[in-house]
């Protein structure tokens, strides 16, 4: 039976929003990162059956299938396609499922999965372009509920189902600053150690994370207002950063991996999507992990390490509190409060660092889950190789 193997893992450093990757096309910061997991890996880029990239705002600098855009920046051959994937916020990571899906399936033998997002040049929300998303049948079937906002062109709000989780799961503001300063914190020590070198491919000068902040303090994040809600727990500071950057993974089988000399450093051993209510909007990784533990035959406790994007801090707190994981292995490497969330590139950068924190340390099962515009999440299990 065939199988599905990640053999290399690549991503730019991530920039803050207006920072240093922030004068880069996408386009080229896409094709900068292609290139970068080419060389390192090793492979032919003749060889690619396929690109599927993760962009969450499709119009502008980002229009016009960024992906196959991705392929011709890079210098790769023209027979090369490429295509690109919109499921929110876990873009790259399904862009990741559907090249395994492709790879096992027998359709293609090596597909390079990824993403981006340059929140600086495409700013969040713009792919509205005056429209009025969800139509009459979704806003009626949903009206009247917390956290609906009748009458908004988006009526489902991020950052308020942040703060209806932190009230349901009974998370207060000293839990939520104290985790966003722990992220930070994991996220400085990785990178003084040097953890974060062999996934990075520096570009423009760019040499490491601009977002992660050394000098932040307990006191200063809770001298931050909470924009979402007048008496409510979440900030600038407990949510993800507006950041610019790109990842991207080459899967294939191990069979053919074997015969073009590649390496596989991780298998794919188990992918899911799920769906959950779409104005809490965030709680989508808790049936996520549930589903893809079932699937996948392992435990919570099977799992050495587990990235759960940080997208406001009461979501991974409340994947905590619901599945019963260890928080020491959560995010070890800190997360998107402190390295920032380039929306369609996300996924890929969660898996990239996720893979070669699993090599570090012989760590033989990680889950990756996302939580997801419209209430979604995915789900990854990698097995070491």
């Amino acid at each position: 039976m065939r199988d599905a193997v990640i053999v290399g893992a690549v991503r730019t450093p991530v920039g803050r929003r207006k920072g240093g990757l922030s004068h880069i096309h996408p386009v080229d910061l896409s094709g900068h990162v292609l290139s970068a997991l080419a060389e390192r890996t090793g492979f032919d880029p003749a060889d690619v059956d396929d690109v599927v990239w993760g962009c969450v705002s499709q119009v502008g600098d980002q229009s016009w299938n960024v992906g196959r855009s991705a392929v011709l920046a890079a210098g790769w051959p023209e027979t090369v396609p490429g295509t690109t994937v919109d499921r929110q916020c876990g873009s790259s990571q399904q862009a990741v499922h559907f090249a395994a899906g492709a790879v096992i399936s027998g359709q293609a033998d090596l597909v390079v999965a990824g993403g981006v997002e340059s929140m600086t040049r495409v700013p969040m929300g713009s792919s509205v372009v005056g429209g009025v998303p969800f139509g009459e049948r979704v806003r009626a079937r949903y009206a009247g509920q917390e956290g609906y906002a009748d009458g908004e062109i988006a009526p489902f709000n991020q950052g308020v189902g942040a703060e209806m989780i932190a009230a349901r799961w009974g998370l207060s503001r000293q839990q939520l600053d104290e985790f966003a300063l722990s992220s930070h914190a994991r996220a400085a020590k990785a990178s003084d150690a040097g953890d974060f070198a062999k996934e990075i491919a520096p570009v423009a000068g760019v040499t490491a994370d601009e977002g992660i902040r050394r000098d932040t303090t307990l006191s200063a994040l809770g001298a931050l207002k909470t924009p979402f809600k007048a008496d409510g727990v979440v900030t600038a500071g407990s949510a993800s950063q507006i950041s610019d950057g790109a990842a991207a993974l080459a899967v294939t089988t191990s069979e053919w991996a074997a015969a073009a000399g590649l390496a596989p450093l991780a298998r794919i051993h188990t992918a899911v999507v799920a769906g959950d209510d779409p104005v809490i909007m965030l709680t989508g990784p808790i049936p996520a992990t549930a589903k893809v533990l079932e699937r996948a035959g392992l435990t919570i406790n099977d799992i050495g390490a587990y990235e759960v994007n940080e997208a406001f801090a009461p979501v991974p707190l409340a994947w905590l509190a619901e599945t019963g994981a260890d928080p020491a292995r959560l995010n070890p490497r800190g997360g998107a409060i402190a390295l920032g969330h380039p929306l369609g590139g996300s996924g890929a950068r969660l898996m990239t660092t996720l893979v070669h924190h699993m090599r570090d340390n012989g760590i033989r099962y990680g889950l990756q889950t996302m939580c997801e515009g419209g209430g979604m999440a995915n789900a990854t299990i990698l097995e070491l190789w």
